[in-house]
């Protein structure tokens, strides 16, 4: 006769992640998780996803910067960066201009409004950035930064 305490799973207490808590994915995932939740939380007023945060940035920052350009930086598909761009420019957040050495490309320029947008949206994103990190000192969150680099860059 078989006890019915053998036929019985074991209950788990404590979940075991230390093997997942060795790996440098599982580890920037989650942190990353953390981050855009609340990242998506505060760009909602600004009606901006992360990727509309970045690409928008990016224009902000460097006014007549190419589609291609974007794409290269960005890690962005051609054909996910099209959509974007039209979005963009239909809520009059930027504006095509022909480029001045490339006649087959347009330059993207930051319009007034969406140069207003960014400043505040950056803004928030610096204070994100700040409460996310004050479990950190300046110096880890220095680090962290440059070391997340060095993976991608």
């Amino acid at each position: 006769m078989r006890s019915s305490a053998i036929n019985q799973p074991s209950a788990v207490e404590k979940v075991d992640t230390s093997y997942l808590e060795t790996l440098i994915g599982y580890n920037a995932r989650r942190a990353a998780l953390a981050v855009i939740a609340e990242f998506l939380e505060k760009m909602a007023v600004y009606d901006l996803k992360p990727v509309d945060f970045s690409v928008m940035s990016v224009i902000v920052h460097n006014p007549g910067v190419t589609s291609r350009q974007l794409c290269a930086c960005l890690n962005i598909l051609p054909p996910n960066l099209v959509g974007l761009i039209q979005s963009l420019d239909s809520r009059g957040l930027i504006e095509r201009q022909p480029h001045p050495h490339d006649g087959r490309a347009m330059g993207l320029y930051p319009t007034e409004k969406g140069k207003n947008l960014m400043l505040d949206a950056e803004a928030t994103a610096s204070e994100l950035e700040r409460n996310v990190g004050g479990k950190l000192t300046p110096n880890q969150a220095q680090t962290l930064v440059m070391l997340l680099q060095k993976i991608y860059l």
